[in-house]
């Protein structure tokens, strides 16, 4: 399958570049960035070439891969579902609900498949705990992504200073106890969105769970994972190691073009989008 990749930052240095480059089912055709340097250099270490424009990009691919900040991210994979191409997203999916909507509805519109890089959802470890959680009858849950990446490195980034964790974070936390519960249905938040946040989810089924997330915790600490308790005990996830193989993300999409669909499709990014929509309004 002919792959493209729109960003040349550093999420792209590190993961989608080498990610495409490495799986063999993938044709890596070139790479665009707002940075025509940085496409010129990333593209030279993944055997692959620098291209001047989106549309030349898109016109070349099959599917894209995407590694720009959300509203970056929202107009182009518009761009991109409208000229064909199937969609490998970031999350969050856009910069708010409303450009989420628009990217839903234009990979509806097109046909294309979409796929999220929720990179927990990927990881063994995570596989085996809802494979756990779907055998017991939670009475509650709670999850945490807790880290100090705001503070400096790569990942402090526009973007995420701006909007902080819980745009960032929040929806691998959400995400997972969404999948391991059940829909979430109403959120209710606590705390500051530069340091520390809370929320408390409550689900169709009416269990309560909460979702604490920080980057400003110091460089140090990493915490990351979920619990959920039951009358049987509790059912536990350590992901501050569930980094799956990068080959399982691109394998799942090649097949999921092939399939006609994926389960964290930006639907699945949508729903996690207006959760944590809710959430911001309540701190902001």
């Amino acid at each position: 399958m002919r792959v493209g990749l729109v960003g040349a930052g550093p999420w792209a240095q590190f993961v989608h570049a080498p990610m495409l480059a490495a799986e063999p089912q993938v044709e890596f055709v070139g790479i665009w960035a707002r940075r025509p340097e940085a496409a010129a250099e990333l593209a030279a270490a993944n055997v692959t070439v620098a291209v001047a424009s989106t549309a030349e990009l898109f016109e070349q691919c099959e599917a894209v891969a995407f590694a720009v900040p959300p509203s970056v991210q929202a107009e182009l994979a518009i761009e991109a579902a409208r000229a064909g191409c199937h969609l490998l997203l970031e999350k969050p999916i856009g910069g708010s609900v409303a450009e989420a909507e628009a990217l839903v509805d234009a990979v509806a519109t097109a046909g294309v498949v979409s796929q999220v890089v929720l990179t927990w959802r990927y990881a063994p470890v995570v596989h085996d705990f809802l494979a756990d959680a779907a055998e017991i009858e939670p009475i509650g849950g709670a999850g945490r992504f807790l880290s100090g990446a705001l503070l400096g490195g790569p990942f402090a980034t526009p973007w995420r200073l701006e909007r902080g964790a819980l745009v960032d974070l929040g929806p691998h936390v959400i995400d997972l106890l969404d999948a391991a519960i059940g829909p979430v249905v109403g959120v209710r938040a606590a705390g500051d969105l530069g340091s520390w946040i809370t929320l408390q989810l409550e689900h169709e089924s009416g269990v309560i769970s909460t979702a604490t997330m920080s980057a400003t915790v110091g460089n140090d600490v990493f915490r990351a994972g979920a619990e959920l308790y039951s009358s049987e005990g509790v059912v536990e996830v350590d992901c501050s190691g569930a980094f799956p193989a990068m080959d399982t993300i691109t394998g799942e999409f090649v097949e999921a073009v092939a399939q006609g669909g994926h389960p964290l499709d930006a639907a699945r990014g949508l729903h996690l989008q207006r959760i944590i929509a809710d959430a911001e309004a309540q701190l902001l």
